[in-house]
């Protein structure tokens, strides 16, 4: 059998007959097509808007600087994420935080948060980053309850998790990125994530000025929004000799510093495309999360799982093993390439070296030296994973 990687893409037909009509078309980049992706998108996730951009990583860097943040001011973060969800604070000369995680459900844990704050009245912090971790998402209306009374922002990392949802206390459905409980909201579109187009990602938000500043934003910060203009009629027509009233079909103005973060059509195609068969996907990465639940249910070299989750979107199915290494080992060699997620964030050198330390978050520790992400995807055949199942109840 070939190698099974922790994640894979599926590419259909319809994906790549989606994309050869957007290369054939008049628009390669700021098209069409980027509308119309945005708009399948926030409808796929109750939104009122999303903004596509290049990657999930810029998708951070825009809403963080759309939130705002000064030099002086810090955010709450958890350490089991990719280091982007964090290092996006840092970009836009911010101070970190971080609270430890939840053991059972591995998410950031609202009374680590609510430790954080009380315990750092010295420091202006302004905003949580929650994350979805796994495709797991965090009990939103508590962390908006708690941000509200402290006055701060939130910026969800729904990367994991677009078709995931939670049930909130008045017992209503609410999806990951609906908008409802963060100001903002991010996912990507890696090959591994749930909707693939190559690289790119999703800014979601029900807040219409926030939308409109992003969308400056993932273009240099440049408006041709005429109501905006700063400078006069007169010197946008230059030295036109006819009168006129209204600024030239050419002008555009660079109000403030922005980046080049722009999705492309084709990019945006392969997106609308996969979205069509995302409600599918996601039911086959619920029934691949079913069965390893209920076979590895006994196995005793397994302390936690996953399990199986109302609302989890599965991106990864995350195992608590002992002898981890043994583990990864033992399945790489037999051509089963599981995956760690992740080393915790504040261990990495760069946030020890601003004091954090071995210690500081004891359950995010605990679990990082666990931790296995077995093989998860809709296109995974059941031999694969029985061939999963088999190799890790040998091991043990």
């Amino acid at each position: 059998m070939k190698a099974i990687p922790y994640g894979r893409q599926e590419i259909t037909e319809g994906d790549i007959l989606a994309v050869t009509e957007a290369l054939q078309s008049d628009f390669l980049t700021q098209g069409p097509r980027i509308l119309t992706f945005e708009q399948e998108f926030a409808n796929y996730v109750d939104a009122k808007y999303a903004v596509a951009v290049s990657n999930g990583t810029a998708a951070l860097h825009l809403s963080v600087l759309a939130l705002g943040i000064e030099k002086d001011e810090y955010v709450i973060c958890t350490p089991i994420t990719f280091a982007a969800s964090v290092n996006c604070v840092q970009y836009c000369g911010g101070n970190v935080l971080f609270a430890d995680i939840d053991p059972v459900t591995y998410l950031m844990d609202i009374e680590s948060v609510n430790k954080v704050i009380k315990s750092n009245k010295d420091k202006k912090i302004v905003g949580i980053i929650p994350v979805d971790f796994a495709g797991r998402v965090p009990q939103l209306d508590e962390f908006r309850a708690l941000a509200d009374e402290h006055d701060l922002w939130i910026l969800e990392d729904a990367c994991h998790a677009p078709g995931g949802s939670f049930l909130s206390l008045s017992k209503h459905k609410h999806k990951a990125g609906c908008g409802n409980f963060a100001d903002l909201a991010i996912f990507s579109f890696h090959p591994v994530k749930h909707i693939a187009t190559g690289e790119g990602g999703m800014i979601t938000t029900n807040n219409e000025q926030l939308y409109r500043q992003l969308l400056e934003l993932r273009t240099h910060g440049i408006t041709r929004d005429a109501a905006k203009f700063e400078n006069s009629i007169e010197f946008a027509n230059g030295n036109s000799t006819k009168e006129s009233s209204d600024f030239p079909m050419w002008y555009m103005e660079m109000q403030n510093l922005g980046y080049n973060y722009r999705l492309t059509d084709f990019q945006a195609a392969l997106g609308s495309s996969q979205l069509l068969r995302a409600d599918e996907n996601l039911k086959r990465r619920i029934q691949i999360a079913e069965r390893y639940t209920n076979e590895l249910a006994n196995c005793k070299g397994i302390i936690q799982s996953s399990g199986t989750i109302e609302g989890h979107a599965y991106h990864l199915y995350v195992l608590e093993v002992e002898d981890r290494r043994g583990l990864y080992d033992y399945l790489r060699s037999e051509q089963i390439f599981a995956q760690i997620h992740y080393i915790p964030v504040h261990l990495m050198p760069f946030y020890k070296n601003q004091g954090w330390k071995e210690g500081d978050l004891p359950n995010a520790e605990t679990y990082y030296s666990r931790c296995i992400s077995i093989p998860m995807f809709p296109s995974m055949s059941d031999e694969e994973q029985s061939l999963v199942i088999t190799k890790i109840l040998n091991y043990y």
